[in-house]
């Protein structure tokens, strides 16, 4: 592989002795379940500053659909719930931190349902839900079928009461702050009407996201453009497992139309794939048919979209009853008969699409990075909980754990730092030069097409260096440019870190989880049972 080019920090040239300075003892950057949840923990003794590129509610938690998994019912067991995750991440699992952070769940949870999130129940207790990969019933969920915006509405309700915690929305993270001694002071900021701003705090809490928006077919917002992962690897924090991107399986096909997730406790509750001929074709690939883990799930609903020359399949949920359906699924019958589709009726045209982040950030068990004073939770770190393959609903969990871990951490440690804290000089700028002539909505658009074709659910040697190829190209005259908006650094983000995917795809030889090389196609434990770490 070539060495890749990236931007010089700053992405931007400034003078820092002209621009405003605000101070805070934790700054989080992102406002996501993770992001929320550490604000609200790290406020119990420090003030905190909560800093997000939209509206404080646009993120991938708003609209995650299936729930969380945790271990409630009296039935089931941390270690039976551990068993399964570490089954799903097929050897690459943190086993410490799997087990912690289920057994911090049910707390977490608890804490959430105190607050005033309403999870569905009947007769007055909760409704559990299996999903794949799960051998137990333990997802629970709220509004039917939209847990993330309860779970993210409740956080926000807390947020706003929390008289130690300031928000700033519409506000760009562009890079972090940091020193010769390896240390995390703050971010550089953008904002539309206030322009640059210079942001330092005592710790710093990264909770940006994931970067679904590098591929063409996504359940990802606009917003989830890897900004967080971008900023972190120019700064030097160390980077894990870029291969492993999840692609969920059923996301609504309707050409030109947004990939609209169909969540997998739809086949939880009794869906059934079928191919274009109507033929269920899930049990011959997996004994547990549509309740595979979701790689398998994915990469098989490909190989029936390949032998059936079609470009989706269907998801069938016409034999479940009226109006157990309309109960359990409101969003996605609105969203389905938008397009003029009922799903008691007919079949719902499903294919894969990109949806999460597996690697990240690496951070050890209290969400520290390898940079000091740096901490990240969410999707944008890598804890070791979900290896190689993240299992169903175990995302809003960790979010909601870690979260809570890096408010914690952040807070005790933001009590060490001494006296006040004051800016200083940054004269490291990007030498770029000033451009206008760059069709930037088209080098994004031709990125995510090229990352869909050769480095989606299936890839091979000769493809990816096809990839790596085109985004040399592309980081050729793009990198060296100074912008003066989020578009232009949200592209030369996305560039960087769709290079960092190529790489560690290109480096693992073999096939695992949601990593699938059709010229490695076997797990081979001998030689890459390990992760690859990503560094610049």
């Amino acid at each position: 592989m070539k060495k890749r080019i990236i931007p010089k920090r700053y992405l931007i040239s400034f003078d820092s002795h002209t621009y405003s300075h605000i101070f805070t003892d934790i700054l989080v950057v992102g406002s996501g379940v993770a992001g929320l949840s550490a604000a609200i923990q790290a406020s119990k003794k420090s003030s905190v500053l909560i800093v997000t590129k939209d509206k404080i509610d646009e993120n991938n938690t708003a609209y995650a659909q299936g729930g969380i998994a945790v271990v409630l019912s009296p039935e089931d067991e941390v270690l039976k719930h551990k068993k399964d995750t570490l089954n799903a991440g097929q050897g690459l699992c943190d086993a410490s931190v799997v087990g912690m952070i289920i057994s911090e769940g049910p707390k977490r949870v608890q804490e959430m349902i105190d607050w005033g999130a309403e999870f569905d129940k009947e007769n007055d207790h909760l409704i559990f839900t299996q999903e794949g990969g799960h051998s137990f019933p333990r997802i629970i969920r709220a509004l039917g079928d939209s847990t993330g915006r309860e779970v993210e509405n409740t956080l926000i309700r807390c947020i706003k009461r929390n008289k130690n915690i300031k928000v700033f929305e519409y506000t760009y993270a562009i890079d972090l702050i940091t020193d010769d001694d390896n240390v995390c002071h703050g971010i550089v900021a953008w904002h539309p009407k206030k322009g640059i701003t210079l942001i330092w705090a005592k710790q710093t809490i990264l909770a940006t996201g994931g970067c679904g928006q590098v591929y063409r077919e996504t359940t990802n917002p606009n917003v989830a453009t890897g900004d967080g992962l971008a900023m972190a690897y120019r700064a030097g924090a160390t980077l894990q497992d870029l291969e492993f991107v999840q692609f969920h399986p059923t996301t609504l096909y309707i050409a030109g139309a947004v990939r609209f997730l169909i969540t997998e406790t739809v086949r939880g509750e009794g869906g059934i794939l079928r191919n274009k001929n109507g033929e269920r074709f899930m049990p011959k690939y997996h004994e547990r048919a549509e309740l595979a883990p979701r790689d398998v799930v994915s990469q098989s609903i490909l190989k029936e979209m390949q032998n059936t020359h079609h470009t989706h399949v269907y998801l069938d949920i016409r034999h479940i009853p009226k109006k157990r359906l309309y109960t359990r699924f409101p969003k996605i019958k609105e969203i389905c008969e938008s397009f003029g589709i009922d799903i008691s009726k007919d079949l719902i045209p499903v294919r894969p699409s990109a949806h999460y982040m597996i690697g990240g950030i690496k951070v050890d068990r209290f969400s520290m990075t390898t940079i000091k004073q740096l901490y990240a939770c969410g999707e944008i770190a890598c804890t070791g909980m979900h290896g190689a393959n993240r299992l169903g609903s175990n995302s809003l969990l960790e979010g909601l754990v870690m979260g809570n871990v890096a408010g914690f951490e952040a807070s005790k440690s933001a009590q060490n730092v001494k006296g006040t804290l004051a800016p200083f000089s940054i004269s490291e700028t990007s030498g770029g030069s000033k451009t206008s002539w760059l069709d930037l909505e088209d080098i994004g658009n031709s990125l995510k097409s090229l990352m869909w074709r050769k480095v989606g659910i299936e890839r091979e040697e000769k493809r990816l260096l096809q990839a790596e190829e085109m985004i040399e190209m592309w980081c050729r005259y793009v990198m060296d440019k100074e912008f003066s908006t989020p578009q232009g650094w949200e592209l030369q983000n996305m560039l960087l870190v769709a290079s960092l995917i190529v790489s560690s795809a290109y480096t693992r030889k073999e096939s695992r989880g949601v990593h699938h090389r059709t010229d490695y196609p076997q797990t081979d434990d001998i030689h890459w049972k390990k992760h690859i770490l990503v560094i610049r």
